[in-house]
């Protein structure tokens, strides 16, 4: 049994069977990777495939528990390289993120501009998606830290720390008939068209739920993934749009005006994660630290050794600072 052998596993299930994309994702040809499968499976002396024809179809039932053993083998493989690169090199390497349009855009430049002064020989790579996109990124292994605020929960499998709480705002025209009116109520919003987030982005799942908590049935005329685009059609006098606070740039955004509302909107947390099982090496806990200055590494050590369900009791004394 070979490493690599393993590796071609794992590609293939990443890839939904499909041995093509798997041969690129790893930098060879496809007959080379059918081929070291099959002697794989002569070597165990079972089947980790169903096939039809010359196409895998599923995984066995032994395929399947023998691909969670393999998904553990090459993590602590992972964790070896990070341990023993660290030892050779302590401030080069590469870190991975994967996170939403809104964290890229508006909260990770300024960290990374700091991270970089810091740690100018660490490679970045930034993975840009959709909430389900990271969720199937981080659970493939590609990234080291995720950064969302639709952040699902992954027992047993992640650390998701809380970053920082933001709530939504309104944004309208300079010139709009409301610009003037502070704090505007939620029941005159709902009256207007308005622009927002798709669901599934951005805290969207609160927004609507703020809004029925007052039995209110807004009248949402456009969604986006992303406030840059919730501006353009504001601009544009489709409605009024409601975004994340940390997205509206007074300079940026010296057109248009961000109002209160009153009842406030519920507020949201941002949450970062990596691996349960991963090596974090020292600039990782530097970065964590530039995202959110409360994480600092004994508290980040201290909430990986907790169950998933009192990570958040190792930030109970600690104020979770607002964007």
């Amino acid at each position: 049994m070979k490493l690599q052998q393993l590796r071609y596993l794992k590609a293939i299930a990443d890839n939904n069977l499909n041995i093509s994309e798997a041969a690129q994702r790893m930098e060879t040809s496809q007959p080379g990777v059918s081929k070291q499968i099959r002697l794989l499976e002569e070597e165990l002396g079972v089947r980790l495939f169903h096939r039809n024809g010359k196409h895998l179809s599923a995984l066995t039932p032994i395929g399947q528990q023998v691909l969670a053993r393999v998904e553990r083998i090459l993590s602590e493989v992972s964790n070896i390289e990070h341990l023993t690169g660290e030892a050779r090199h302590e401030n080069i390497g590469q870190l991975r993120i994967s996170t939403t349009h809104t964290q890229a855009r508006y909260v990770l430049p300024a960290v990374i501009d700091l991270f970089r002064q810091r740690y100018p020989e660490v490679r970045l790579q930034l993975h840009q998606g959709t909430p389900r996109q990271i969720v199937d990124i981080a659970q493939s292994g590609a990234v080291d830290f995720i950064i969302a605020t639709e952040a699902p929960t992954f027992p047993g499998q992640f650390v998701m720390l809380p970053a920082y709480r933001w709530a939504h705002c309104v944004i309208m025209p300079k010139d709009h008939p409301l610009a003037t009116q502070t704090p505007l109520s939620l029941a005159e919003l709902a009256t207007y068209p308005i622009v927002t987030y798709l669901e599934g982005f951005t805290g969207r799942g609160r927004l609507d739920d703020d809004f029925k908590r007052h039995g209110l049935s807004p009248d949402i005329v456009l969604t986006a993934a992303d406030a840059d685009v919730i501006k353009t059609y504001v601009r544009h006098g489709l409605g009024l749009g409601i975004i994340a606070h940390m997205a509206f740039d007074p300079q940026e955004d010296h057109d248009l005006v961000k109002c209160p509302v009153e009842p406030a909107f519920s507020g949201s947390i941002t949450r970062i994660g990596f691996r349960q099982d991963a090596w974090l090496r020292s600039y990782m806990y530097a970065f964590l630290e530039l995202f959110a200055p409360h994480l600092t590494r004994a508290r980040v050590d201290a909430a990986a050794a907790a169950p998933a369900e009192q990570i958040d009791e190792v930030f109970a004394s600690v104020r979770v600072p607002t964007h």
